[in-house]
Protein backbone atom coordinates (compact mmCIF):
# COMPACT_ATOMS: atom_id res chain seq x y z
CA UNK A 1 0.00 0.00 0.00
CA UNK A 2 1.17 3.52 -0.82
CA UNK A 3 -0.23 6.89 0.26
CA UNK A 4 0.09 10.54 -0.70
CA UNK A 5 -1.57 13.82 0.30
CA UNK A 6 -2.83 16.58 -1.99
CA UNK A 7 -1.62 19.64 -0.07
CA UNK A 8 -3.98 21.87 -2.10
CA UNK A 9 -6.90 20.13 -0.36
CA UNK A 10 -5.30 19.80 3.09
CA UNK A 11 -7.08 21.75 5.85
CA UNK A 12 -4.21 21.34 8.32
CA UNK A 13 -6.56 19.76 10.84
CA UNK A 14 -3.93 17.22 11.93
CA UNK A 15 -6.29 14.27 12.39
CA UNK A 16 -4.11 12.13 10.11
CA UNK A 17 -1.03 12.72 12.24
CA UNK A 18 -3.05 12.04 15.39
CA UNK A 19 -4.41 8.73 14.02
CA UNK A 20 -1.25 7.53 12.23
CA UNK A 21 1.83 9.43 13.45
CA UNK A 22 4.16 6.91 11.79
CA UNK A 23 2.66 7.73 8.37
CA UNK A 24 1.78 11.45 8.49
CA UNK A 25 3.48 14.63 9.70
CA UNK A 26 2.16 18.19 10.05
CA UNK A 27 4.89 20.68 9.11
CA UNK A 28 5.47 24.35 9.91
CA UNK A 29 3.50 25.38 6.81
CA UNK A 30 0.38 23.97 8.52
CA UNK A 31 -0.05 21.18 5.98
CA UNK A 32 0.18 17.42 6.33
CA UNK A 33 2.69 15.28 4.46
CA UNK A 34 3.36 11.56 4.30
CA UNK A 35 6.52 10.04 5.67
CA UNK A 36 8.50 6.85 5.39
CA UNK A 37 10.54 6.31 8.53
CA UNK A 38 12.40 9.58 9.14
CA UNK A 39 11.95 10.85 5.57
CA UNK A 40 9.09 13.33 5.08
CA UNK A 41 7.90 13.68 1.47
CA UNK A 42 7.51 17.46 1.51
CA UNK A 43 9.50 18.31 -1.61
CA UNK A 44 7.62 18.24 -3.89
CA UNK A 45 4.76 16.54 -1.97
CA UNK A 46 1.50 15.81 -3.77
CA UNK A 47 1.39 12.71 -6.00
CA UNK A 48 5.19 12.77 -6.35
CA UNK A 49 5.35 12.34 -2.57
CA UNK A 50 4.15 8.75 -2.63
CA UNK A 51 5.22 6.84 0.48
CA UNK A 52 5.12 3.13 1.19
CA UNK A 53 2.97 2.33 4.24
CA UNK A 54 4.81 0.08 6.69
CA UNK A 55 3.26 -3.23 7.60
CA UNK A 56 0.89 -2.81 10.52
CA UNK A 57 0.04 0.81 9.62
CA UNK A 58 -2.49 0.03 6.88
CA UNK A 59 -5.58 0.21 9.10
CA UNK A 60 -4.58 3.54 10.66
CA UNK A 61 -3.78 4.94 7.21
CA UNK A 62 -7.21 3.98 5.89
CA UNK A 63 -8.89 5.44 8.99
CA UNK A 64 -6.96 8.69 8.48
CA UNK A 65 -8.19 8.91 4.88
CA UNK A 66 -11.78 8.27 5.96
CA UNK A 67 -11.67 10.85 8.78
CA UNK A 68 -9.83 13.57 6.84
CA UNK A 69 -12.06 16.69 6.59
CA UNK A 70 -10.22 17.85 3.44
CA UNK A 71 -10.49 14.44 1.75
CA UNK A 72 -6.89 14.94 0.64
CA UNK A 73 -5.38 11.53 1.49
CA UNK A 74 -5.06 9.15 -1.45
CA UNK A 75 -4.27 5.47 -1.08
CA UNK A 76 -2.89 3.24 -3.82
CA UNK A 77 -2.92 -0.52 -3.43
Amino acid sequence: MKVWIDQDLCTGDGLCEEIAPDVFALLDDGLAYVKEGDKIFSDPGGPEGLAVVKEGQEEATIESAEECPGECIFIEV
